[in-house]
Parts: structure tokens; sequence; C-alpha cells
């Protein structure tokens, strides 16, 4: 069995990482610059720090071989999904500046299943907090004098029932 072809990936900061063409065709847009022919010597990554890119190629590797081993193994599919949410759970245990940068990398990349795992995790860190209770997790400063806040609130109050 021969090699498997490796693509260069070259991130914002200038380093470089040797990744399988079945791992890098999990983003969309470096499969279509593949396809395209634009991907001769080494595909830049303008757009993605080396911290990060590491980070998308890590899940995306985990991602190829959980798919080649359901190739494998009809029986027990239900494991290995299960295994691979558990791992992505653990993946997506990042400090927030890292999630963030993590879903502008992947909509960059299109990466369909990090960015729904990514903006996922920022919707769960949400869901059922007080508009307070968001700006303290996010680091939000409310600049909306009282009144524009009661007008806020009175205009929607449907979504504070």
């Amino acid at each position: 069995m021969s090699e498997p072809k490796k693509i260069i990936l070259k991130s914002s900061d200038g380093e470089t990482f040797f990744v399988d063409e079945a791992v890098a065709v999990e983003s969309q847009t470096i499969k279509h610059m593949i396809e395209d022919d634009c991907a001769d010597n080494e595909i830049p990554l303008p757009n993605v720090t080396s911290k990060i890119l590491a980070k998308v190629i890590e899940y995306c590797k985990k991602h190829v071989e959980a798919g080649s081993d359901k190739d494998k193994n009809v029986t027990g599919v239900t494991e290995k999904d299960e295994s691979l949410k558990s791992w992505d759970a653990e993946f997506v245990k990042v400090d927030q500046n890292t999630l963030f940068d993590l879903i502008l990398a992947a909509n960059y990349l299109n990466i369909k299943g990090l960015l729904d795992l990514t903006c996922q995790t920022v919707a769960d860190m949400i869901k059922g907090k007080t508009p307070e209770e968001i700006r303290k997790t996010f680091n939000i400063k409310n600049d909306f004098t009282p009144e524009e806040e009661e007008e806020v609130r009175r205009e929607n109050q449907w979504a504070f029932e």
C-alpha cells in the first residue's frame, strides 16, 4: 500500500504542517483548493494561527479515523459514536479565546462538524442565563443606559418570560 499523499498547510505565523490528504480535505476550503490545483507546494492559511491549526488538524484526524473505523466494523457503531462524542466534549474544553478562534477557523476552513460543535458549545454556555450572567460569562460591558435597557426589555418582553 502506498504512502498517503501529504498536503502542506502553512499557518498565519509561518509554521508548516504536513497532513494526510484525507485529513486535510475534511476542510471544504482546502478540498476545493486542491481540486482547483491551487495546492502545488503549500496551502497558506492566513486566518489561522499555528496553535489553532494544530487543534483543527487534531479534530480532523480523529474524525477521519473514526469514520474509517466505522467502515471496518458495522457492529458497535453506537459505541464508536459515543466514544467520538465523548472525545468531542473533551476537545472543546478550552479557554474562551481558543474556542472563539476555533469557531473562526472552522468557518474559514468550512469544516461543518467542527463549526457545529464549537457553536453548540457557546450556545450551551448561554442557555438558561440572564443577560447579566451572559455579560459576565463573556466579559461584555453593558453600554445601555437604564432607560435604553428598560425599553429593550419592554419591546422584547416575550424573550424574558
